[in-house]
């Protein structure tokens, strides 16, 4: 084998390696820049008596300007005393104070933006008996 292709293989394998480290590392900041609900309060699907609040918890701390979570009843209208509020002290947590809930279905939608810009959002339900 003549030196220049072996000087040509080196260069690839300089080259390969940090490219590959730099492709895994952009997935994984990708993978970790979305939060996620770790726990929901009431959960999601269950049957409870009527709670004063809805309280989610995220894998990851919130912004609070543009983190929102509404509670819906079964015809749409908005059962929330307030706005959502997420605690400084814990700002993976947002919760929002409910007005006195009737038996019936109600729907839970929350919009979660990361600290570092990412938004994720969802909805779940729950039934008041």
């Amino acid at each position: 084998m003549s030196y220049s292709k072996l000087e040509g293989a080196g260069w690839r394998k300089r080259v390969a390696m940090p490219l590959l480290c730099t492709a895994a590392l952009l997935v994984a900041q990708s993978a970790f820049a979305h939060v996620f609900p770790s726990k929901q309060e009431p959960g999601a699907g269950t049957t409870v008596s009527a709670p004063a609040q809805v309280k989610i918890t995220f894998d990851g701390p919130l912004e609070p300007a543009f983190s929102t979570l509404d509670v819906t009843d079964a015809t749409g209208k908005p059962v929330t005393m307030g706005k959502a509020n997420i605690d400084a002290k814990q700002p993976d947590v947002i919760s929002v104070p409910l007005a006195a809930l009737a038996a019936g279905h109600y729907t839970v939608h929350w919009v979660a933006v990361a600290s570092d810009g990412h938004r994720t959002h969802g909805d779940y339900s729950f039934d008041v008996k």
